[in-house]
């Protein structure tokens, strides 16, 4: 399902114009965004967390010049569900 695809049905369901769903949506996404950015993770009650992973500093090598690099630390958003929307999930198969 594609953000086209959502704004279409979220449109369908409510009765409200695309261009009036998709600036909600796009509204939403930057908040995400920038809560996170800011540091902060984003919690929605039933669905799932917004949350930022912090990654350690680690060797790695790089196989086809056979040399070794460091992967500084760094942050790495994710997403995890609630337990609810999981069992849903699960429940659908």
């Amino acid at each position: 399902m594609t953000k086209a695809d959502i704004v279409a049905q979220i449109a369908k369901q409510t009765g409200v114009e695309k261009t009036v769903v998709l600036s909600v949506v796009e509204a939403f996404m930057e908040n995400v965004k920038g809560s996170m950015i800011a540091g902060n993770d984003v919690f929605l009650r039933g669905f799932g967390s917004f949350i930022i992973k912090h990654r350690a500093e680690k060797t790695a090598r790089n196989i086809s010049k056979n040399t070794t690099i460091v992967i500084p630390s760094h942050n790495v958003p994710a997403f995890k569900p609630a337990k609810t929307f999981v069992a849903t999930v699960k429940d659908a198969e």
